[in-house]
This record gives structure tokens, sequence and C-alpha cells, in this order.
């Protein structure tokens, strides 16, 4: 089964690739590695969500959030790889959770994108992972997702 089969079977497209909202790419290949700047939850150049988890975004929606921030970090990895198919393994999940001072669940809403790797990839969607409380993200967002994966030959 494709990568693409998969995401279809899961209900999912890739989207078209973010625009960068500053100076930078959306991801670089270095030898076999691809590394994606922080990816945020945009739907059509959008954020649907804005805000503080904890104090105005609840948990829940953030976790989503997280999931549709790493659905554009594939579309970051596809832009330089060709083909998702070329993914050999997912290394490394990082995850910025924008976070009231009082909230600590950021492992959780992380796992909306360490979810979403796993359904994509299987047991190659297996990765570390950092999940990071931080005051504030880019244009208000809730969260930010970046990744680090190994492609094949």
């Amino acid at each position: 089964m494709t990568v693409a089969d998969r995401l279809a079977e899961l209900g999912l497209t890739v989207p078209a690739v973010a625009a960068p909202v500053a100076a930078y790419v959306p991801a670089v290949v270095t030898g076999r590695y691809v590394y994606t700047a922080g990816q945020l939850p945009f739907v059509d150049g959008a954020l649907p969500v804005t805000g503080k988890v904890g104090a105005g975004v609840d948990a829940e929606t953030a976790t989503a959030q997280a999931r549709v921030a790493a659905l554009n970090a594939l579309a970051a990895v596809q832009s330089v790889a060709g083909s998702l198919d070329r993914v050999a393994r997912v290394v490394k999940v990082t995850v910025f959770v924008a976070s009231d001072p009082s909230f600590t669940g950021q492992p959780g809403v992380a796992n909306g994108a360490s979810t979403l790797v796993g359904e994509v990839f299987g047991d190659a969607g297996v990765h570390a992972r950092s999940a990071v409380g931080v005051a504030v993200l880019p244009l208000d967002a809730p969260v930010e997702v970046e990744l680090v994966v190994e492609l094949t030959d």
C-alpha cells in the first residue's frame, strides 16, 4: 500500500505546501534526511484557531490542530522528496504548544501529531519526540510542528 493509499483510507489529503511567513523554506534535504521548518496548522491559507492552550484554546482543539500542522509538515516533506513513499522512517517530531503558564498537558497535545504520523507510516512512523510549551507562536497559532525524516535512496 502506498502512502497516498493510506492517506485516502484515513480520509486525508496532503495539502499544498503552506507559504512561508518569513525568510525561510518549508523543508530542506541534507544527505538522506529532510528537516522541515515549523509548520503551523493552516487550512486553506488561514489559521482556524488562535490563542493559548489552557486559556481560550482547549487541549482537545489543540490536539486536532497539531494533527493539521503535522499534515502540513508532510506536505513540506513531499515538496522536497517528490513522494512520501520515499520516507524510510520518521526520526523526530517536535511540537511547540503556545501555553498558558498553568497548562502542563503539552505531551497530550503533541499526540495529535504523533498519532497522525503513526497512522500514515505505521512502524516507519515510530519516532523520538519533544513537546515544548512556549509563550507565543507565530501569528498566535496554538501549535507548531517540525519533522525530521529519513529518505530511502
